[in-house]
């Protein structure tokens, strides 16, 4: 039987975001979990294409490719679960607090399960040039490091923390509410297990001193405002020994004074005279790589778009570098010299098309009007 599509599972939008989709999957996790379900095939189906969904479009490269190619994009990289206790292992932190399945009774494997560190976030600012051809930036945050005194534990040397006496060192403790079990953080220690007696002088018994990082980060061509560039394991430390967060640098582009950028498509306006659009012209372009040459025909209209292909910004994802729009409008100058003036008035009568007149002649037009007028 072909599977379902993962939106359709959850009932969410095709372009729900991360918060969404997290509120859509816990609603459906407790409306079919197997302990309040029990001896429902269904139910337990329904759970275990949920957890599957879940995972996938909370997943940024695996929702890309399953948004391009479906179920065969993924390759193989959806979920197969066996069991209950294989999507609690897989999906422990969507219920922000302890377990998932600890939520319902569901067993989990025992113990307190390690966080994981927090994320970090820094701003990128680049020129349009070098978000176009990829450059290597200097970065500095600040971040969480062990404290080299008391070895990340909290404790002056010599004195170890205390398992605390409210949750017997498990972080957690369970709160019964009819069939369902809920485990929440312990707030004596707050889910650390034990608790500092006698605290290092140098951390203040947080175990961490924030210091400040300073790294190369390599960003790829092709980024965009809003992409963000993860770094991954640099950002903070576990406060139990976990897997580190992440460090993500959100890009943003400058305004560039010339080009306007669409997508991977760069727009100049170019100006023209009337004698250029009318005659045609070969006229030089700037463009990222340095000045182009480009042909305006005859009888070019203000407005018309010309290309130069591959002189565009490349796409981050597949490469491809996209085009230079050349988007021209003609010029009229504001002032002109009394030669210029002439011819165009000569052109204007080859024309037959009405222009200013001199205020004498204008004058003149208006007392042979009333002259004629008087005789009629």
């Amino acid at each position: 039987m072909a599977k379902r599509d993962y939106y359709e599972v959850l009932g969410v939008a095709r372009d729900a975001n991360d918060r969404e989709i997290s509120k859509a999957y816990r609603k459906m996790a407790v409306m079919f979990h197997p302990d309040s379900n029990q001896g429902d095939e269904e139910a337990s189906k329904k759970f275990k294409e949920a957890a599957e969904a879940y995972e996938v479009l909370c997943d940024e490269d695996k929702r890309a490719r399953y948004d391009r190619h479906g179920h065969a994009g993924l390759d193989g990289a959806g979920s197969q679960f066996g069991s209950a206790e294989d999507i609690f292992a897989a999906f422990g932190d969507i219920f922000g607090g302890g377990v998932f399945g600890d939520i319902f009774g569901g067993g989990g494997r025992g113990g307190r399960r390690q966080r994981r560190g927090a994320d970090l976030r820094v701003d990128v600012s680049l020129t349009l040039e070098e978000a176009a051809r990829g450059s290597t930036q200097s970065i500095k945050f600040n971040r969480s490091n062990p404290c080299v005194t008391c070895s990340a534990s909290g404790s002056q040397p010599g004195s170890k923390p205390q398992i605390c006496g409210q949750c017997g060192g498990k972080g957690q403790i369970v709160q019964a509410a009819g069939i369902l079990r809920m485990q929440t953080t312990c707030p004596s220690c707050r889910g650390a297990g034990s608790r500092i007696v006698d605290p290092c002088t140098d951390c203040r018994g947080r175990g961490f001193i924030q210091r400040e990082v300073e790294m190369e980060v390599d960003i790829p061509a092709g980024v965009d405002d809003g992409m963000r560039v993860r770094l991954s394991g640099e950002g903070e430390p576990s406060p139990d020994g976990g897997p580190s967060g992440d460090c993500y640098c959100f890009i943003s582009v400058k305004r560039h004074s010339i080009f306007h950028r669409d997508g991977k498509n760069l727009i100049v306006q170019l100006p023209i005279a009337y004698t250029q659009a009318a005659l045609g012209a070969d006229i030089e372009v700037p463009t990222l790589n340095g000045p182009r040459t480009v042909t305006i025909k005859r009888g070019t209209q203000s407005g018309e778009v010309l290309k130069l292909a591959g002189c565009g910004v490349p796409d981050p994802q597949s490469g491809r570098v996209g085009d230079l729009l050349i988007q021209t409008f003609i010029e009229t100058p504001k002032k002109i010299s009394a030669a210029q003036e002439k011819i165009l008035r000569d052109l204007a009568e080859l024309e037959h098309v009405e222009v200013l007149p001199q205020r004498k002649n204008f004058l003149d037009r208006i007392k042979n009007y009333l002259s004629a007028s008087a005789k009629g």
